[in-house]
């Protein structure tokens, strides 16, 4: 479990348009991420 205010681990994920996108991509810049843990799932 991550904690509030902690940086964020290395990751990369598809975007919309079926890019790669790393969070390494915005190194110096503040981002924002939303996380939706059970959007389209059963539970």
């Amino acid at each position: 479990m991550i904690k509030p205010g902690a940086k964020a681990p290395s990751f990369s994920l598809k975007s919309d348009d079926g890019k790669t996108v790393s969070l390494a991509d915005f190194a110096g810049q503040r981002v924002l991420l939303f996380l939706y843990p059970k959007a389209n799932t059963s539970g």
